[in-house]
């Protein structure tokens, strides 16, 4: 039986949005290693080397709202790399922008709306997790 932790890619430049998401993942439990990045560029960075160790994440949950590449960006590098291509990603932003949900449908990727409280984000997080299932 195979052990190995699965890992959730989190891109987000909020440290305080990374750190209740986190939690949140965390407290629901399981065997998850968070791994984040702040950008884009460095979310890109780690890919290509979780990719050339075989070790890509279950999951990617990226921000649309950051600095240097952003996360509409960031999801077209993304899926134009054959093997990044296929993981699932789900967009975790403020936006409530029908533009962004419009450009999420067109990638077919999720996108869910940062909730306020920490019961709702709870629930986003049991949500998140069945993407690694």
């Amino acid at each position: 039986m195979n052990m190995q932790k699965k890992t959730i890619l989190c891109v987000d430049d909020d440290k305080d949005d990374l750190f209740m998401l986190r939690d949140a993942l965390h407290e629901i439990g399981g065997t998850y290693e968070i791994v984040e990045a702040s950008d884009g560029i460095e979310a890109l960075d780690i890919l290509q080397q979780m990719k050339a160790a075989n070790n890509l994440p279950c999951l990617v949950v990226m921000d649309i709202n950051m600095p240097r590449m952003d996360g509409k960006q960031t999801l077209v590098a993304l899926q134009k790399d054959e093997q990044l291509a296929s993981l699932p990603v789900v967009v975790f932003t403020t936006s409530s922008s029908m533009l962004d949900k419009t450009f999420c449908a067109a990638k077919k990727v999720d996108m869910i709306t940062k909730p306020f409280d920490y019961a709702t984000l709870f629930e986003v997080a049991q949500r998140l997790l069945q993407y690694c299932n």
